[in-house]
């Protein structure tokens, strides 16, 4: 119980500074989650609202990493377990309310595309102060990767345009 109360108090905190962070400025840059064994950093302008995992309709002939529909405040989502798009090894995430700390992230609704991002766990917001050094991703990255951070710990991460990733063809094409 007191597990839950504090993810309910890290997601109100996260909320809040997310929603400060829009409307005074750019003061953090990044949402940090993580998908699988990889951390991302969202840009904040293309990120929209995080959500508790809904319950997710499957779609038939669809590709495993497109996990079906769901209802997010009144809207129709697409459900794309993120950390099985980017690596095809990628387990396929279960849906099961065993991963308490799940999330799924709504593109931002300027991007046009009603998708949710299912992640693994929260990690905050990140501003350039976090990180000790940046690299760009390797030329075989695939064209929605931006620059790799690692912060002073010495953990990578990896930032995801979001813009870029709802408009990459294999993105949008959920039919097997």
């Amino acid at each position: 119980m007191a597990n839950r109360e504090a993810l309910r108090d890290l997601q109100n905190r996260l909320a809040a500074r997310l929603a400060s962070a829009r409307s005074e400025g750019v003061s953090s840059s990044w949402l940090a989650v993580e998908a699988g064994a990889t951390r991302y950093l969202f840009p904040l302008n293309q990120a929209g609202e995080i959500f508790p995992v809904p319950q997710v309709q499957a779609v038939p002939y669809t590709l495993p990493w497109f996990l079906g529909v769901a209802n997010l405040r009144g809207g129709l989502f697409g459900v794309v377990d993120l950390a099985g798009f980017v690596s095809s090894t990628a387990k396929r995430q279960e849906l099961d309310g065993s991963r308490a700390e799940q999330r799924v992230v709504a593109l931002n609704t300027l991007l046009e595309v009603n998708c949710a991002l299912l992640i693994d766990r929260l990690a905050g917001l990140r501003n350039m102060e976090a990180f000790a050094s940046s690299e760009p991703a390797d030329a075989a990255a695939p064209a929605y990767f931006g620059n790799r951070y690692t912060d002073r710990d010495g953990v990578v991460w990896q930032e995801i345009n979001l813009q870029a990733l709802s408009l990459f063809p294999s993105f949008l094409s959920v039919s097997s």
